[in-house]
């Protein structure tokens, strides 16, 4: 039995579809996304996510973000120019951690604060290894005759005497 309202729904759809309105419809001839696999509860959200460039972590709950941070945290200091503002991003995530561990939420993950001084630590050698192969690399360079970056290479002109 179908009512008037599903009648005039039904009229419109037939006059679209003879105006062309769903002609060259985006996916158009593309099979509908999910089917043909296994069938996946939350493809949606996973195609929106992907969809919209949102990263997956941010899904997760707060102790396995802050696992992640944390291991994370070396990579991130890394490029940072002056041992304050390492500090200051350490200390940043030990506040956010210190804050989820007064009022924890989520599974039961272990999550500890970070040692400032450890990671000071391991930035000032990183910091040193790389300065050591940088003058490394500079020193090869000036031996091949190879230009250092920065420097330029002087071109013997062919009517210039030496």
């Amino acid at each position: 039995m179908t009512t008037s309202w599903d009648a005039a729904v039904e009229a419109q759809i037939r006059s679209a579809q003879e105006r062309g309105e769903f002609d060259n419809l985006p996916g158009a001839g593309k099979p509908i996304p999910g089917r043909g696999l296994p069938y996946d509860e939350s493809w949606w959200i996973k195609s929106f996510l992907e969809r919209e460039r949102i990263p997956g972590d941010l899904l997760l709950p707060t102790p396995l973000q802050l696992r992640r941070r944390v291991e994370r945290l070396p990579g991130e200091v890394r490029d940072l120019p002056t041992e304050d503002l390492v500090r200051a991003a350490v200390t940043a995530l030990n506040r956010e951690i210190v804050d989820f561990l007064r009022a924890p939420s989520g599974p039961r993950v272990v999550v500890r604060p970070v040692n400032v001084e450890e990671t000071v630590r391991v930035w000032r050698e990183e910091r040193a290894r790389a300065a050591a192969e940088r003058i490394a690399a500079a020193a090869t360079a000036d031996s091949a005759g190879v230009p250092v970056r920065g420097q330029r290479r002087r071109r013997r002109l062919p009517w210039r005497r030496r």
